[in-house]
């Protein structure tokens, strides 16, 4: 049986999901719907590998006041819990979802303090956990007290233990990441957030291949973009494409990235090759896109998504 995907989430959060028929700044909003999930980028990405049904452990510092929404959501799905507990609530993101333009205000507030000691036992647990080959995933946002040396000490570890190694995160925190020198085997930025890390505009599928290129420089072995409304690019060591987008017009956004993610990984976990990874990342976004909460719809509906996305090849 191959080895579960191990998803790292430093900064998980309850995401609190506001449902408005339009966001009035400055004026009272009534809401039509609102839902409190748990959440954080690792979270929403072993939830949805747990939906399609790829085994998955979901490592993480979580708030020891606030721990039933995790567990509870770890138990109906059969995700293993070996998140480590800190004192404190685990923090909310308040995520408005305006559905005259389908655009998602987010609203991150601050978690508690982690000690050093937490942080130090994940690090165990990810040290007798991680085995050579095996994908692990860092995801999120980094909490007080873990942003000075950032994702490198968790990352060095996983090299050492020859997992391979997926990061999906931004700003300072993937910047930091990328300079620590550690090989990786996917990152996954959205366009603003690539754009944001290089400092430069990135409009066209050549200003995409050439940043590729650049990250692979680094150590960084498939580099797939989030393009929103246009699709989704890919660069691996099997070549470059880009995915067309499919029509549909969401629900909200929440969470769709973090799909995204969950799709590559699972067809890469499945033995599947990058073009059909970005296919099922590709796929696994669009269906969330239709949804509200944590959970992917039935597979049925994400192989149908699948036989009609398109790829086109990108020149070297």
């Amino acid at each position: 049986m191959p080895l579960p995907i191990l998803t790292i989430t430093p900064h998980p959060a309850i995401d609190e999901t506001v449902s408005l028929p339009s966001l009035r700044p400055g004026a009272v909003n009534v809401a039509t719907q609102a839902r409190r999930n748990a959440g954080g980028k690792g979270i929403n990405v072993a939830s949805c590998l747990a939906d399609w049904g790829a085994p998955v452990v979901a490592l993480g510092l979580l708030g020891q006041d606030n721990a039933a929404a995790f567990e509870a959501l770890f138990a109906r799905k059969g995700i293993a819990d070996a998140c480590q507990r800190v004192p404190g609530s685990t923090r909310t993101n308040i995520k408005i979802v305006a559905a005259d333009t389908g655009d998602t205000t987010d609203i991150n507030l601050p978690g508690p303090a982690v000690p050093a000691a937490a942080w130090q036992a994940l690090l165990q647990d990810v040290r007798q956990r991680a085995q050579p080959g095996q994908w692990a995933l860092a995801a999120g946002s980094l909490p007080p007290g873990l942003q000075t040396e950032g994702y490198a000490p968790l990352l060095k570890l996983l090299h050492e233990r020859g997992a391979r190694i997926a990061l999906d995160t931004s700003g300072a925190a993937l910047k930091q990441a990328l300079a620590c020198g550690v090989p990786l085997a996917l990152i996954n930025p959205n366009r603003h957030e690539l754009e944001t890390l290089l400092g430069r505009p990135l409009p066209t599928c050549a200003d995409l291949r050439e940043a590729a290129r650049g990250l692979h420089a680094q150590g960084v072995e498939t580099v797939v973009v989030s393009l929103g409304a246009q699709g989704a690019f890919m660069s691996s060591p099997e070549g470059a494409w880009l995915a067309a987008p499919l029509p549909v017009k969401p629900v909200s956004t929440v969470g769709a990235g973090d799909a995204q993610v969950a799709g590559l990984l699972a067809a890469r976990h499945a033995g599947l090759d990058w073009r059909e990874a970005l296919r099922h990342g590709v796929a696994f976004a669009t269906a969330k896109l239709n949804r509200l909460g944590p959970d992917l719809p039935p597979a049925s509906e994400i192989n149908a998504l699948l036989q009609a996305i398109t790829l086109s090849a990108i020149p070297s």
